[in-house]
C-alpha cells in the first residue's frame, strides 16, 4: 500500500492517492497534498473542500462532479456552482482533486 510522509508519520493512501483511513485527515495534510500537485490552496479552494467535507458527513458519499456543481450552486450561487469556476480551482477535476485534498474517498462515477 502506498504512503505519504506527513509530519514524520506514514499515512496510507490507495493507488490514486486517496486516504485509506479518513480519520488521518488534517488541514495541513490537504495543503501538503496540494503542494505536491503544484497547487496553492486559497480561501476559494477551502470553501469547496469544506463544502465537500460537510456533504460527506451528511450523506456518507463523495459527490460526482455533476452533483457537486448542482449542490454548490444551491449553497454558494451560480457564480461558484459551475464547472468553469471549479475547474479553475481544481484543474485535475474538481470532484476528484478536491475530494483527495479533503481526505474523502474517490467520488462515485470517477474513473
Amino acid at each position: 500500500m502506498p504512503t505519504i510522509d506527513f509530519q514524520g508519520k506514514q499515512i496510507e493512501v490507495d493507488e490514486d492517492g486517496y486516504l485509506v483511513n479518513l480519520d488521518d485527515w488534517q488541514k495541513e495534510l490537504g495543503i501538503q497534498m496540494a503542494k505536491g500537485d503544484g497547487l496553492e490552496l486559497t480561501e476559494a479552494h477551502w470553501e469547496v473542500i469544506n463544502f465537500l467535507r460537510d456533504y460527506y458527513a451528511k450523506y456518507q458519499i463523495a459527490p460526482m462532479i455533476k452533483i457537486l456543481v448542482k449542490e454548490i450552486a444551491k449553497v454558494m450561487g451560480p457564480e461558484k456552482g459551475n464547472t468553469k469556476y471549479l475547474y479553475e480551482l481544481f484543474p485535475d477535476g474538481p470532484a476528484k482533486q478536491a475530494c483527495r485534498y479533503a481526505g474523502l474517498p474517490k467520488p462515485t462515477g470517477c474513473v
